[in-house]
């Protein structure tokens, strides 16, 4: 029989996972940007990826983070 405590904590598994790639590209984003252009090249592919973009969506990633992070303390038991 699983516990109460780990059933709570496999439920939030998934949204603590989300919190950390969101943080983890947002910061990778923002001290590496040239190894994100290419990435962002193929993802953006009409337009041209620059710098500006790729700190934006980095910067976006971390708020994602923040927001995320919130929730998962905020979140009722």
């Amino acid at each position: 029989m699983m516990s109460f405590a780990f059933q709570l904590a496999m439920d939030h598994l998934g949204l603590c996972l989300l919190v950390q790639l969101s943080l983890a590209f947002g910061v990778a984003g923002l001290l590496w940007p040239d190894k994100f252009m290419q990435l962002f090249d193929v993802l953006m592919f009409p337009w041209a990826a620059s710098y500006r973009a790729v700190r934006a969506n980095s910067l976006a990633a971390i708020g994602l983070s923040l927001v995320l992070l919130v929730k998962l303390f905020t979140a009722a038991v």
